[in-house]
């Protein structure tokens, strides 16, 4: 394993590598001095006595974008004004506008009951799509419940999105496909999940398994929420991550709730200050500034891929809808503070930077809303015909070889399924009398 005693690599490009030195010198506290201080509830332009972190943002509200030297040189693939870096640009909102539109239909078909639950992202794609979008192919993606955009990026189908939510499957693809593990509903878990992979990168690195290109190695991201932060997991995934100095990169979406618990009730200043304790630089971002998002994500990886080791992202966004679908959040929050957050909308602050120079057309923006509408209809159409899986077949994967354990267990649970049935079938009707429930009576076995 690599030495505990490391510091930075001395190819560190990046300004949390930079923060992670004048941690060690006592001089800062790990955060980018940027723009804009943040309050107590993080909201943009806030003011909270004690803190004055900066929070890094390239796009304001308006759509307005400032030059930073510092994280421009991670954009030149947005910045440098060609076609390509057009369509960029344009792919970046597309994708936000699908992924809102996923979410909406999600929702609406939890509503109609072809959905057992669903966990809304609404306000979160500018945070999702641009952390995604710095991701390589060898990167892996550790999640929670609501990175439906990351998903989508990684090469998730709609319909696999929404398999767990129909309670037909316990994951609904396979992680070595798309290279992230299907949904963390444990709270925090996900984090040293993250530490424990990222370990393993190295150690195949320091055993010749993976040869280091001239970008360096893999690196892992885990999404987190603000209501994770106080979880013993991710405290530990802080203390191993720095440990180790893992290629990792911990990426919290500030959301403002923890279902119905503000972030000012379990920390009474910014987050990204919890990483320089545990020796962990941190930057804070503006979750809806798509384009720093993704300029601060490329920084985090690039350092996590060249040795630098681990990285905290703090990206203050806002949940705009409901924790879930079984969540009402009129019963915590006003109106005023939804309507504030409304204003700063990610999509829309990018909808407005590209029509200043006529990179977002009105022909664009139908073909992009027509592009969502048809993603949407595929998911319905898909999830409806999603069939229910043999009861038994809860069973079938818990083990790689057979267990008499689950044997038993399976056993026990055919015996009682076949309790609902009416064995005294009357003769030559191939027909059961009597009550039967949860089977059907023309023959179908109890596994159906």
């Amino acid at each position: 394993m690599p030495s505990t005693m490391g510091s930075t690599s001395r190819d560190d490009l990046s300004r949390a590598g930079g923060a992670r030195t004048e941690t060690a010198s006592g001089t800062t506290d790990g955060t980018h001095a940027g723009s804009t201080d943040e309050g107590r509830n993080g909201g943009p332009n806030s003011t909270a006595a004690g803190t004055g972190d900066g929070t890094v943002r390239l796009l304001d509200e308006k759509g307005v974008r400032h030059p930073d030297p510092a994280l421009d040189r991670w954009l030149t693939d947005v910045d440098d004004g060609t076609d390509a870096a057009r369509a960029t640009l344009l792919g970046l909102y597309e994708d936000m506008v699908v992924a809102r539109r996923i979410d909406a239909e999600a929702t609406a078909l939890q509503r109609q009951g072809e959905l057992a639950l669903w966990p809304p992202l609404q306000g979160q794609e500018a945070a999702q799509v641009g952390s995604a979008t710095a991701l390589r192919d060898d990167d892996f993606v550790f999640s929670s419940y609501r990175e439906h955009a990351v998903a989508r990026k990684r090469g998730v189908s709609p319909v696999d999105l929404l398999r767990v939510w129909r309670g037909v499957t316990a994951s609904g693809w396979d992680p070595y496909a798309v290279n992230m593990a299907t949904p963390q509903v444990i709270i925090g878990a996900q984090a040293l999940h993250g530490v424990g992979y990222a370990l393993g990168i190295q150690a195949d690195v320091e055993r010749g398994v993976v040869v280091p290109g001239a970008d360096g190695t893999p690196a892992v991201v885990a999404y987190v929420g603000d209501g994770a932060m106080s979880q013993g997991d991710v405290n530990e995934a802080f203390v191993f991550a720095a440990t180790w100095q893992v290629p990792y990169v911990l990426f919290c979406q500030n959301n403002q709730w923890a279902i119905s618990e503000p972030v000012a009730l379990q920390s009474p200043v910014p987050l990204v200050r919890r990483a320089s304790g545990f020796g962990v630089p941190g930057v804070r971002v503006d979750g809806n500034d798509v384009l720093a998002v993704l300029a601060v994500t490329r920084e985090a990886l690039h350092r996590a891929r060249t040795g630098g080791g681990p990285t905290f992202v703090e990206a203050v966004t806002y949940r705009m809808g409901p924790h879930t679908t079984a969540d009402d959040p009129t019963r915590y929050r006003d109106a005023a503070e939804l309507d504030a957050w409304a204003e700063r909308d990610p999509i829309a602050r990018l909808a407005a930077y590209l029509r200043t120079d006529g990179r977002l057309t009105d022909d664009d923006e139908a073909r992009v809303r027509s592009r969502a509408d048809a993603v949407a209809a595929e998911l319905r159409a898909g999830v409806v015909l999603i069939e229910d899986p043999p009861p038994l077949s809860v069973f079938d994967h818990v083990y790689a070889e057979p267990h008499r354990t689950v044997a038993a267990e399976r056993a026990e649970h055919a015996a009682y399924l076949a309790g609902f049935a009416d064995a005294t079938a009357e003769p030559n009707t191939g027909t059961t009398t009597g009550t039967t429930t949860g089977t059907t009576t023309s023959g179908e076995g109890a596994d159906r």
